[in-house]
């Protein structure tokens, strides 16, 4: 349940469109349901504005069925994380006809209703090639929460006129995503060239030192240009939750 349906729902009981039970019956999984192996938080919408979030590596198929049914029943949209290809051909037959599978970003979502108009700008930026399902997971996420979202891909420093470029494009931003492997330099740049918040997202990508991402995270950790906020490795979603909160500060809200 989000703000939006809550005062719906709250209107709807005052204006007797809705007995006191028929009330008590739409809010009967608040704030959680018990399914034994999770917990399904269906207040968590309403009170942070996000709605719980399915991350699907050490779960079984069963497990992400059985949440993805509570999560439909409750009316909420879902967002899977870290889904492979494997396991959603598992899932598949089971879905809804609006399930929308990125096999890139490894993310499955159902919106409850198609959002309207997308607030702002966040623009996702990748420095290689390999690092596109991360700043596809952040994308698909941001896109999910009602924000709008541009990508530019591969434009990392060893080939840095690429982002030379594209700047006039990245300024229009409210906020920048920069995701980047092997040394993780990107980051630093664009922070020395735009006036909008950064947020870093180092990846597993590189080769031996680059310890799965560890060299990136430091770097970006290190930055010395200014604005930049760093998320941990592979944490695409967290990057596209965050952004989304950035970029729709000073937006009316659905209960305004």
């Amino acid at each position: 349940m989000n703000p939006a349906d809550l005062k719906k729902l709250l209107n709807d009981l005052h204006k007797q469109k809705l007995t006191p039970q028929q009330a008590m019956k739409k809010l009967e999984t608040l704030p959680f349901e018990n399914l034994d192996f999770a917990k399904v938080d269906h207040h968590r919408e309403l009170r942070s504005g996000m709605p719980e979030v399915i991350y699907c590596p050490g779960k079984t198929v069963a497990q992400i069925k059985k949440i993805i049914q509570s999560m439909n029943r409750a009316g909420h949209s879902v967002l899977a994380t870290k889904l492979s290809k494997e396991i959603f051909q598992k899932l598949k037959s089971f879905l809804p006809k609006n399930s929308e599978y990125n096999e890139a970003a490894q993310t499955l979502v159902i919106e409850k209703k198609k959002s309207g108009k997308k607030s702002g700008l966040i623009t996702i930026i990748s420095a290689g090639t390999s690092d596109i399902p991360i700043a596809e997971e952040a994308s698909v996420t941001a896109r999910l929460l009602g924000s709008k979202t541009e990508t530019l891909f591969d434009v990392g420093v060893a080939g840095i006129h690429r982002l030379f470029n594209n700047l006039e494009q990245i300024r229009k931003a409210r906020v920048v995503i920069v995701v980047a492997g092997m040394e993780g330099a990107l980051a630093s740049v664009v922070g020395g060239l735009v006036d909008k918040p950064i947020i870093a997202v180092p990846t597993s990508i590189g080769y031996g030192s680059s310890f799965g991402g560890v060299a990136a995270l430091l770097t970006m950790l290190n930055s010395c240009a200014t604005g930049i906020a760093v998320v941990n490795i592979d944490n695409g979603f967290g990057a596209g939750c965050m952004a989304h909160r950035i970029n729709i500060l000073g937006e009316p809200t659905e209960t305004e």
